[in-house]
């Protein structure tokens, strides 16, 4: 019980800090919410001067990771929550594909050039996921019922007065 509270913590938030992350800079000064979700899957691309409304940003694939994970932490299950890790690590991973790809190669600065602290949320938060997933101990397994031991039958014992003497092989 315990672990699946410590899990169920953890994976909240890990959830709330990838919701967080398009509201920080992810590249060059540039917020997550800027990024269109569609351009991580379309084959033209990120397009660096392109400017995206927030529910059609990378912000709606972690809202449903975090109602995955909220769908998780209400029924115990380590595969939701696994799923929702899978969700932000996997769109976060892309992104930088994706960025790498428009921009020809991903830098670090700490003049505020490269990439942001949007990422390392969305990178912390998927990682506080997937370490929720192996905390948790889901729900307890059904447990059949084993058959009841047979119980003798009431027969009549066999004894050289009864009919049913010898025993039939």
């Amino acid at each position: 019980m315990i672990r699946n509270a410590i899990g169920s913590l953890l994976g909240l938030i890990g959830a709330a800090a990838a919701v967080w992350s398009p509201f920080r800079a992810w590249y060059d000064e540039r917020h997550g919410r800027d990024y269109r979700l569609t351009d991580l899957f379309s084959g033209s691309g990120i397009d660096p001067t392109d400017k995206s409304g927030v529910m059609t940003s990378i912000l709606l694939a972690f809202l449903v990771a975090a109602l995955l994970t909220l769908a998780a932490v209400v029924l115990r299950s380590r595969v939701l929550m696994g799923l929702a890790a899978v969700v932000v690590i996997g769109v976060t991973v892309l992104w930088m594909v994706r960025q790498g790809q428009a921009v020809g190669s991903l830098s670090v600065g700490g003049d505020g050039t490269g990439l942001g602290v949007g990422v390392a949320n969305a990178f912390g938060g998927g990682a506080l996921l997937i370490l929720a997933t192996a905390v948790m101990r889901g729900r307890p397994r059904r447990r059949t019922r084993a058959p009841a031991p047979h119980e003798p039958l009431d027969l009549p014992p066999v004894t050289p007065t009864n009919p049913a003497w010898p025993p039939a092989p």
